[in-house]
C-alpha cells in the first residue's frame, strides 16, 4: 500500500486492527503542496514494489493530480481510493458536495491537518514570516469545517486555535474512519501470501501484527 502520509496513521491503525499483513509505504504529505509530483513519486515506488512481486494499491484519491494517478493505475494495473480528495473518502462525496453547494467558501480540516497546520500550512506558505499575506490566501473563506476522525482535548484546542486564525466559527463533523476502512477493504481484497513467500526472502522486521511500515522522503 502506497499511501499519503496524511492517511498513513489511520491506515496503519486499521490494518493492525483488521490483521492485514501489508507493507505500508507513506509518501510525504507535503507533496500535496506540489500535487504534480505525487504520481511520479508513486509510480517509481509502485514499479519497485511490483518488481519484488508484490501486489500494489494506492492509498490516495485523485488528490489534485487531475487524472495523473488514474493514468498511473491504468498503466500498472493497480487501484486507488475513490474520490477527488481524502475528504470524499472520510466524509462521503455526497456530504461534501452538499457542503460546498451550501457554502463554496468552506475550508476543510482533518485530524492530520489540525495537528500539522502550523508546519504544513503556515510554515510552507511563509505566513509565519509574512502574516500580512493571510488575507490573500484565506480571506475568501466563510466557513471552517473539521472532519474529525478521533477527537481529544489537545486536538480540540488546536482546532479552536486554527478557527481563531481564520476568525471563523468551527463546525465539527465526527466522520471517524469507517469510510476509509470500507474503501481500504475493497482495495486490499483477499490477502496475498505472507511476504517471505512473495519475495523469496525474509521481509523486514514487522510489528507483532505483521504490519510493515516505511516512510519515504
Amino acid at each position: 500500500m502506497i499511501a499519503c502520509g496524511a492517511l498513513g496513521g489511520h491506515i496503519r491503525e486499521i490494518a493492525a486492527r483488521r490483521g492485514w499483513a501489508i507493507e505500508l509505504h507513506c509518501l510525504p504529505s507535503l507533496l500535496h503542496n506540489h500535487p504534480e509530483r505525487i504520481a511520479p513519486a508513486a509510480e517509481q515506488l509502485a514499479r519497485d514494489l511490483q518488481g519484488r512481486g508484490l501486489r500494489v494499491a494506492l492509498g490516495y484519491a485523485d488528490c489534485g493530480s487531475y487524472g495523473a494517478l488514474d493514468s498511473l493505475c491504468e498503466r500498472l494495473g493497480i487501484r486507488r481510493l475513490p474520490g477527488l480528495h481524502c475528504y470524499d473518502v472520510l466524509a462521503g462525496p455526497g456530504r461534501l458536495r452538499a457542503m460546498f453547494e451550501a457554502e463554496p467558501g468552506t475550508y476543510l480540516l482533518t485530524d492530520f491537518l489540525v495537528r500539522s497546520f502550523r508546519r504544513s500550512v503556515l510554515a510552507e506558505l511563509g505566513l509565519e514570516e509574512y502574516p500580512e499575506l493571510w488575507p490573500d490566501y484565506f480571506g475568501h473563506y466563510r466557513r471552517l469545517v473539521w472532519l474529525a476522525q478521533s477527537r481529544d482535548a489537545p486536538l480540540d484546542a488546536e482546532a479552536a486555535a486554527i478557527a481563531a486564525m481564520f476568525g471563523l466559527p468551527l463546525t465539527v463533523i465526527d466522520t471517524g474512519t469507517g469510510g476509509l476502512e470500507r474503501e481500504l477493504e475493497l482495495l486490499v481484497g483477499p490477502m496475498p501470501p505472507p511476504l517471505e513467500h512473495l519475495t523469496g526472502s525474509s521481509p523486514p522486521p514487522t510489528a507483532p501484527d505483521g504490519l510493515v511500515t516505511r516512510r519515504h522522503p
